[in-house]
């Protein structure tokens, strides 16, 4: 079993070893185009994305900086937006669902080293896979760790780091994250705190 086929299978591995170094590299080649990019050319942005990750939906925008390791491991659906600095740590699987907005300075990692310090310094990570659902917003300065599961409907309030699985339709914040409550049709009619809106279609 090659060193990336650990990767993926969620085994510990040794990143400098086979194909890993190689695949890393032209990810980060992809990424220098993609952070140079015209911002205003979303059609070459867009391009650079079907390229750099494994799967990529219609209607996607990102904007730059963004940085990822492998980005072959990254799977997003339709109507995604990522705002500034952006990192997705994808020595295992993200998937991220459909309409799904990401603040600025996000991180979301599927990766991560042993506790203890023996194997460590022996070079051995590991890649678990995370998840992120359908209509998520995820606020500014969000940690999201390796394993995790956020649900559909979801808010992630800013500064959170989310340790743990996140059910549908709730509003989660802290570190480490929590629900705070329940997403309910009455939120619909405000945008911000107990500020209505003067429409809603």
């Amino acid at each position: 079993m090659t060193e990336q086929e650990r990767m993926l299978s969620e085994l510990p591995y040794q990143a400098w070893k086979d194909e890993l170094p190689g695949a890393r590299s032209a990810c980060k080649r992809l990424l220098r185009e993609l952070n140079a990019c015209d911002p205003a050319d979303v059609a070459a942005q867009r391009e650079i994305l079907r390229r750099l990750f494994g799967k990529v939906g219609t209607n996607t925008e990102i904007f730059a900086p963004f940085y990822c390791d492998y980005g072959s491991n990254i799977e997003i659906g339709d109507n995604f937006f990522a705002s500034y600095n952006c990192v997705m740590v994808d020595c295992g699987k993200i998937i991220i669902g459909n309409n799904t907005m990401i603040a600025a300075n996000v991180v979301i990692t599927a990766a991560g080293h042993p506790v203890h310090h023996e194997p460590r310094i022996a070079g051995y990570e590991y890649g678990i896979t995370t998840i992120i659902g359908d209509n998520v917003w995820i606020g500014a300065g969000v940690v999201v760790n390796p394993g995790v599961r956020i649900g559909n409907n979801v808010v992630i309030g800013s500064g959170s780091v989310v340790t743990k699985d996140i059910p549908d339709n709730v509003i989660a914040v802290g570190n480490p994250c929590r629900v705070l409550r329940q997403v309910t049709d009455e939120d619909k009619q405000y945008y911000f705190k107990k500020r209505r809106f003067d429409s809603v279609e």
